[in-house]
């Protein structure tokens, strides 16, 4: 496998894209109304190389119950996740929710 593919999942303003741009530099709300809003709204993308030479694409979905259509296609492609819950709030509806759909995808914890 010379990719891996990250998928986000998590609640709304919990950080997922506040993550992804952290670790990649890059922001994956593209729209001016996300950035208005500041809620993703459309599937985010990017990547970049590993160390070992792998590449990492990232996908950055939506956690707004509204977009639930494009977190569900944005996970139909992905390898693996990172549930993102913010410290302050904890676990909410959508967690639960993509968490789910993460299931019901059968993407489970793999050794990459």
């Amino acid at each position: 496998m010379d990719s891996i593919v990250v998928g986000t999942a998590g609640h709304i303003d919990h950080g997922k894209t506040a993550l992804v741009k952290a670790l990649t530099g890059h922001d994956t709300d593209t729209l001016a109304e996300e950035k208005k809003r500041g809620i993703s709204i459309n599937l985010g993308f990017t990547g970049f190389q590993l160390p070992n030479g792998r590449t990492l694409g990232i996908v950055d979905v939506p956690g707004h119950e509204k977009f639930i259509k494009n977190m569900l296609a944005g996970a139909t492609g992905i390898d693996a996740a990172m549930i993102i819950i913010a410290a302050n709030e904890g676990i909410m509806p959508q967690t639960r929710e993509h968490i789910d759909i993460l299931s019901y995808l059968g993407i489970q914890k793999k050794n990459f």
